[in-house]
C-alpha cells in the first residue's frame, strides 16, 4: 500500500530514509533548509523542497499534517530538530520520527510526544524505512545502498508454494538463501523444490526494490 511520508533533514541519513522510501513505491516530499541538499535528492522523490522547518507557517503551507509519517533527521542542529518536532505535534501530525544524536535528545523528543527515536549509530536509513512500511520485515541489513538483506515473514502469496513455483529469482530479482521454519530450524541454501510453510522466516537477498515488491506480495 502506498503511503505519504515527509522527510526533513537530508543528510546522509536523511537522504538515505528519503530515496529508500521512495524506491519501496511511496510519496515522498523531502525538505530541508540546504538548497544542495534538496537538489541531490529532487530526482529520486516525489517533491523535493529548501524550506526552514522550524517555520510553521511553511510546514502548514505544505500540508504537512497530511502525511502518514513525518520523518526529522536533522542531527546538527539539536534546537531545530526540537522546535520541529514540537510544531509538527502542534500541527496535528499522528506519527513523528526523531533522529537524536544522543539519549539526552533523545528523551528530550520523546517528552515532545515524538513517536519512534531513532539514533543513526543504531539505525541505518534503508533499515528505519522498511521496518515503517511493511508488517512483514523483521529486519534488514543493509549491504550496500542498493542491496540488503531481509528476514521477511511468508505472506499467504508464498505459504504452500514451492521455490520453483514462485520463481522468486525471475518475478523479483530476489534470493532465498535460508528458511527459519517455524521450529526454528534452518535450511540453508534451499532447492527449488522446498515448500514455503505457514510460520516460516526467508531471509532473501536482493536490491532495496525488488525486496519491497517481495513484501508487497500477498
Amino acid at each position: 500500500m502506498m503511503r505519504q511520508y515527509a522527510v526533513i533533514g537530508l543528510g546522509k541519513f536523511g537522504a538515505s530514509v528519503a530515496c529508500t522510501l521512495a524506491r519501496l513505491g511511496h510519496q515522498v516530499l523531502a525538505v530541508d533548509i540546504d538548497e544542495d541538499k534538496v537538489q541531490r535528492v529532487a530526482d529520486e522523490v516525489t517533491h523535493a523542497v529548501q524550506a526552514d522547518a522550524t517555520d510553521e507557517d511553511i510546514l502548514r503551507a505544505l500540508g504537512i499534517r497530511n502525511f502518514d509519517t513525518v520523518i526529522v533527521t536533522i542531527g546538527h542542529d539539536v534546537l531545530s530538530s526540537i522546535l520541529t518536532c514540537l510544531i509538527l505535534k502542534d500541527l496535528g501530525v499522528d506519527y513523528v520520527v526523531g533522529k537524536a544524536t544522543d539519549e539526552l535528545h533523545g528523551k528530550l523528543l520523546e517528552k515532545l510526544g515524538v513517536e519512534k527515536v531513532v539514533y543513526p549509530e543504531r539505525d541505518m536509513g534503508a533499515r528505519l524505512a522498511a521496518t515503517l512500511t511493511s508488517s512483514n520485515i523483521l529486519e534488514i541489513i543493509e549491504l550496500s545502498p542498493e542491496y540488503g538483506v531481509v528476514e521477511i515473514a511468508a505472506s499467504s502469496g508464498l505459504i504452500g508454494r514451492t521455490l520453483r513455483e514462485l520463481d522468486l529469482r525471475a518475478k523479483f530479482g530476489v534470493n532465498i538463501v535460508a528458511i527459519r521454519g517455524a521450529d526454528n530450524e534452518v535450511k540453508v541454501s534451499p532447492g527449488p523444490d522446498d515448500v514455503i510453510g505457514k510460520g516460516d522466516v526467508l531471509l532473501a537477498l536482493g536490491t532495496t526494490e525488488s525486496l519491497g515488491r517481495l513484501e508487497n506480495l500477498k
